[in-house]
């Protein structure tokens, strides 16, 4: 799985106040959703791996204000499951550890789940949060989209169709042959969404947790300011402020990572990608290359699609619902038809296919290659690319030729000890290095031989 990301430099500077709206930081218990008993065993289990902690580590480690922390420490000395065991040296701040007790108890909550980590976020909390960030609550607009794409060379048909499925946070089908630019230019998308929103640590679903936070897809924006220990200020400190969610997959996704995963040896659940994407966008590449068949994973989207909301199952069987908050993007060299049936297609906002490029555009992208690179070439060498090397052979232009075969050509000349300029000779030796040449009759005798 690969992640995306754009420069979070911009986002250093947005306050808190939007997040302390959508999730303000609980002041009791009762405000955090969760059970005395839960939040009992989850400070037992921080304490059984810590052996001794103060107050300020439980609420580092718990995401919780010092007055909650407090409170169910209070609950767990009067049940005696933990005792005070003094100050540190330099520190007037009193230490804390699991009696023999507190320690049995511990291990029997490690039993049922090995999850220690930020208190979790009542399922119900976590919708509402989601929905208040939505991505589909965002303009996307010309300037937007030409901004993005400044640098890059793209139709101005192909700009206007990916702005449009942006802003109708629509599903969409990107299709073409291969090297056509599909991946390179979907991967740009994300940096339309230039805001943050806050992603959980966790989510509870009753008494089970079902990690989310992920800092393989979550970028997560540092913060200047400190936390308080008493003072409820800020957002709720379960969440984390990130940019907006980005992944990637391509062949290597499986019907399994669609659905909610159960770590047998942790005795942890872990959420599926699309619940991590949640708030931003999901890129499936090279569709209908994965481990599971294109049906299945189409099949597994009809519904979400359909009503913005995901079903997932925990492993005891017991089945919940969760937002689907996801602009999704599909991408493929395959023939979309061959792929999918007309009435999963007709869920699927816009379909756009990426052709092959005009000379024109080719050439541009071929100048600006050795602007950027300090690439000088004999005055024919394009024109020899394009109307002799691909005319002769009928191969299609496309936007990663001009980047693979100056830079092939570039190779030769450092090998040579000779400055960057690239003569026809050097794109000819390139072409030939490039493309596969097979001679018919040598792979008639290999097949003859078996081989």
């Amino acid at each position: 799985m690969n992640v995306q990301s754009k420069s979070a430099e911009f986002l250093e500077e947005i306050p808190d106040s939007p997040h302390q709206v959508n999730a303000p930081r609980p002041i009791n218990v009762a405000e955090t959703g969760l059970s005395r008993s839960f939040l009992c065993d989850l400070l037992s289990k921080h304490l059984l791996n810590g052996r001794a902690s103060t107050l300020a580590d439980l609420v580092k480690t718990c995401a919780l204000s010092g007055g909650i922390v407090e409170d169910i420490v209070a609950d767990l000395r009067d049940e005696a499951r933990v005792e005070v065991l003094g100050r540190y040296e330099q520190s007037n701040a009193l230490r804390f550890a699991l009696t023999e007790r507190g320690r049995s108890l511990a291990l029997e909550a490690m039993l049922r789940s090995s999850y220690v980590g930020p208190a979790p976020v009542p399922l119900k909390t976590y919708a509402q949060v989601v929905s208040a960030q939505s991505i589909h609550g965002h303009d996307v607009t010309k300037d937007m989209i030409d901004e993005v794409f400044s640098d890059v060379v793209v139709s101005e048909h192909i700009r206007e169709q990916l702005g449009l499925s942006m802003n109708s946070g629509k599903s969409t089908f990107v299709y073409g042959s291969a090297g056509t630019g599909k991946t390179f230019l979907t991967s740009m998308l994300p940096a339309l969404f230039k805001d943050d929103v806050l992603v959980p640590y966790a989510v509870s679903v009753g008494e089970t947790v079902v990690s989310i936070f992920d800092p393989l897809v979550h970028r997560a924006i540092t913060r200047t300011e400190p936390t308080s220990l008493m003072l409820e200020q800020g957002f709720d400190e379960r969440f984390v402020r990130t940019e907006r969610p980005v992944v990637v997959t391509g062949g290597e996704l499986t019907a399994e990572m669609l659905e909610i995963q159960y770590d047998s040896s942790t005795k942890e659940y872990l959420a599926p990608l699309q619940l991590k994407a949640n708030n931003g966008i999901f890129i499936i590449d090279d569709m209908g290359r994965q481990r599971v068949s294109p049906s299945e994973i189409f099949n597994r989207w009809i519904v979400p699609l359909e009503e913005k909301t995901d079903y997932l199952a925990l492993g005891s069987g017991r089945h919940f619902s969760t937002p689907f908050d996801v602009v999704l993007v599909f991408s493929t060299n395959m023939n979309p038809l061959d792929l999918a049936d007309e009435a999963f297609l007709r869920r699927i906002g816009y379909k756009i296919e990426f052709p092959y490029l005009s000379a024109s555009e080719y050439g541009k992208i071929w100048t600006d290659y050795c602007q950027k690179h300090g690439i000088s070439l004999e005055s024919d060498v394009l024109d020899y690319t394009i109307n002799v090397l691909h005319a002769d052979s009928d191969t299609p232009l496309l936007p990663c030729h001009p980047r693979d075969l100056l830079g092939m050509a570039v190779d030769q000349t450092k090998f040579q000890g000779l400055p960057k300029h690239v003569t026809k000779d050097h794109i000819g030796k390139a072409w030939n290095s490039y493309f596969v040449s097979v001679d018919t009759s040598v792979v008639k005798s290999m097949s003859g031989r078996g081989n």
